[in-house]
């Protein structure tokens, strides 16, 4: 196994394990109310993002398993993906029952501020996962950016072995030219020569 593909492998690892507390926290927040309802939204908004991170970093690994081996772990990726974007919308919906929950609930006393501090933490909370996102992108370019460096300098390398194999190539050339110059006379001066 290689280090690409250990790599894909310890991250796979990890994305499972952050899917497992999502599932679960999926599966126990229609039991919640109130503060810790709210407080197990967060935090599993906080676990897919980092499982979208996870994700990421999959994505980056995958492009360096080599060609024979990428079907398998690529095809894994895809469902990874689309498990997360299903843990998401399940996310969206229990949360859009909990905001209906406590629209409902402040006509009934509770206080219309809790409301603003509840959205400015999901926007606060939009805003982390852009964020991050944008240093996905920003590695990504740079990753980019190093490996075209890297390309262009092989390049440089090979063209410059290419020019010394050429000139080497005229040499033995010349050397051949000169050797078969050196047996003519040499043959010559043996037909000319006369024994005593």
């Amino acid at each position: 196994m290689d280090n690409a593909t250990e790599l894909f492998t310890s991250y796979e690892s990890d994305f499972k394990l952050l899917f497992t507390d999502i599932s679960q926290r999926l599966h126990d927040l229609p039991t919640l109310s109130g503060e810790s309802r709210k407080a197990s939204i967060r935090a599993t908004e906080r676990s897919i993002d980092e499982a979208d991170e996870v994700i990421g970093q999959m994505s980056l690994e995958i492009n360096n398993i080599p060609t024979s081996a990428k079907t398998k772990p690529r095809a894994r990726l895809r469902n990874y993906i689309a498990d997360l974007d299903g843990a998401r919308g399940s996310l969206v919906k229990l949360a859009q029952t909990a905001d209906r929950d406590a629209l409902l609930g402040a006509r009934g006393g509770a206080h219309p501020a809790d409301q603003t501090v509840a959205q400015r933490q999901q926007l606060l909370t939009g805003t982390q996962s852009l964020e991050r996102s944008s240093a996905r992108l920003r590695d990504t370019e740079r990753i980019a950016i190093e490996t075209e460096q890297i390309g262009a300098g092989i390049l440089g390398d090979l063209s410059s072995q290419r020019e010394s194999i050429l000139r080497t190539h005229d040499t033995l050339n010349d050397s051949e030219r000169y050797l078969d110059r050196s047996i003519k006379t040499l043959r010559g001066m043996a037909r000319r020569y006369v024994p005593f």
